[in-house]
């Protein structure tokens, strides 16, 4: 891999890592504060808001500019927004309106940062290394998030979650500086409206069956996929083992990930994005084994399976991005692509208490389980989706439509 993609792979490692240390450290500091779980849940809901208005802006900034530069302006914005918490408990002067202020500065540039990185990482490789850098990425985003909390809890428990804070920020001007050095250079096009740039991401993914596909299903699976998230927390304490029968299973969800990123950097089919939606099928049967056979056991084992097909589809799914879609829109894409999400899993989280308490953990899980298996076969349905291959070469640029609209 090349110098840029080395800067870049040291300067995420770290900013991730540093994101385990502020997740556990925010919970203990508002607590500690006299907060409660309701002003946890404000300050996420303030985040998760942010990132829903940024998401899109930040595609077309990403498109226009140098991502690097876009990265660097969000990493500045969002380590002066985590010394800023850090200055707020450090003094004792917990507030939650400025607690949630701080924490949507820091989504609002982390909404900036998402596209640009997407745009950065085919730019510092060569087409045929796409895959392998996916997944070498992967692994070590998934590697941090499993040390990322636990050495957290272990700095937070000994030094306090002021400093878990002053870790985030420190990794975030590490994560700074390598974007600083990172060489690699695009050519732009001239700029047009707003909204234009905006409608011809859309455009971009309507006229490609195969992700237009995708990302519907991908919107469908994250509904139920985050009903899945809440109630597979509430059954492990409940029924497996407690907290920590909760950390195992996400211990396993980790080692899953990093299975199926090591697998993504070794399995190179040519029909990938098949592959990938393929491997995604494992996912529902972790879920159905929180219903039968219910064991702790059969939980961890279903966890590392089902967390592999997930993280494998993940390096499928960024790599036919990155060969098929024209660079200068691939931002915007992207854009579009994460928005489907971050709307998609509140929802799914809204409404897993309701459907638990009308018709039962058993019940709902198991139509999860049906509603996440149905949204990743229908893609195989598209002949775009089992016939697109693998390209070694850069997309060709697409045309312009005459009249573009945000659908």
């Amino acid at each position: 891999m090349s110098r840029d993609f080395r800067l870049l792979a040291i300067g995420q490692g770290l900013s991730w890592l540093g994101n385990g240390f502020q997740t556990v450290a925010l919970a203990v500091a508002i607590l500690l504060a006299g907060g409660g779980a309701s002003d946890l849940g404000l300050v996420m809901a303030a985040s998760i808001v942010a990132m829903l208005a940024g998401t899109l802006f930040g595609g077309v900034w990403a498109d226009r500019m140098q991502p690097q530069r876009v990265m660097v302006l969000s990493d500045i914005v969002r380590a002066a927004a985590a010394a800023g918490i850090a200055l707020v408990f450090g003094t004792g002067q917990y507030a939650l309106p400025l607690v949630m202020a701080l924490a949507a500065i820091s989504a609002g540039a982390g909404s900036f940062f998402g596209p640009a990185f997407t745009s950065l990482k085919p730019m510092l490789v060569s087409p045929e290394q796409r895959q392998s850098a996916n997944a070498t990425l992967s692994l070590l985003q998934t590697s941090c998030a499993v040390l990322g909390p636990a050495l957290g809890g272990l700095v937070v428990a000994r030094f306090g979650a002021t400093t878990g804070f002053a870790v985030n920020a420190a990794s975030f001007v590490v994560s700074t500086v390598t974007a600083l050095l990172i060489r690699a250079r695009v050519t732009r096009p001239p700029r047009e409206g707003m909204l234009r740039e905006l409608g011809a991401g859309w455009w971009e993914i309507r006229r490609r069956d195969w992700l237009l596909v995708g990302v519907l299903a991908a919107t469908v699976y994250h509904i139920a996929n985050g009903v899945v998230l809440v109630l597979i927390q509430v059954l492990a304490i409940e029924r497996l083992g407690g907290a920590t029968a909760a950390g195992l299973v996400a211990a396993a969800e980790g080692l899953g990930g990093v299975v199926g990123a090591a697998v993504g950097l070794r399995f190179k089919p040519r029909r990938l994005l098949r592959a990938g939606w393929l491997t995604l099928l494992l996912m529902p049967a972790w879920v159905l084994v929180y219903v039968w056979p219910g064991v702790l056991t059969a939980v961890l084992a279903g966890a590392v399976v089902g967390y592999a097909g997930l993280a494998f589809f993940s390096v499928a799914w960024d790599t036919a991005l990155q060969d098929h879609i024209p660079h200068d829109k691939l931002a915007r894409v992207a854009s579009w692509d994460m928005l489907t999400s971050f709307l998609a899993m509140p929802i799914g989280n809204a409404l897993a208490g309701p459907l638990a308490s009308t018709f039962g953990y058993d019940p709902v899980l198991v139509v999860c389980a049906l509603v996440l298996f149905g949204a990743g076969m229908a893609p195989l349905f598209v002949a775009g989706t089992r016939r697109l291959a693998r390209s070694i070469s850069e997309p060709a640029p697409s045309p312009t439509p005459e009249v573009v609209e945000v659908a």
